[in-house]
């Protein structure tokens, strides 16, 4: 899946993701004011289809959305090019960015490398 998702269509995925299926208005309801119009919607949701990142079933006489990639998926992809675009592939790079910009404390660091520990553990 080397397919990237416009900030417009990101925001509604999560929307997505969040709910699990919905149609254009239940999504449209979860989104901040102002609101888009239907129509805007509706236009991305199928834009999304076409990239197959959403399929429909029939549900009454509208269609009910849903994600065929799963958000996880899609994340670890959108990290993997941020790694590789900014820092070179290295994750050991893109970490020491943020300490350096103080922007991640001790702590933070500590449960990051107890994650990846337990990742290892599981291999």
């Amino acid at each position: 899946m080397e397919r990237q998702l416009t900030k417009a269509e990101e925001q509604l995925m999560q929307v997505l993701w969040k709910l699990e299926e919905a149609s254009v208005q239940d999504i449209i309801n979860k989104l901040p004011d102002p609101k888009p119009a239907y129509n805007t919607v509706s236009t991305i949701i199928r834009i999304l289809e076409t990239k197959g990142f959403v399929s429909h079933k029939t549900k009454g006489r509208g269609y009910v959305y849903f994600p065929l990639v799963k958000k996880e998926d899609y994340s670890n992809q959108s990290l993997n090019k941020l790694v590789d675009g900014y820092f070179g592939g290295s994750f050991k790079s893109m970490v020491s960015f943020f300490v350096n910009k103080n922007d991640i404390d001790l702590n933070e660091i500590e449960t990051i490398l107890e994650t990846i520990n337990t990742k290892k553990i599981k291999k």
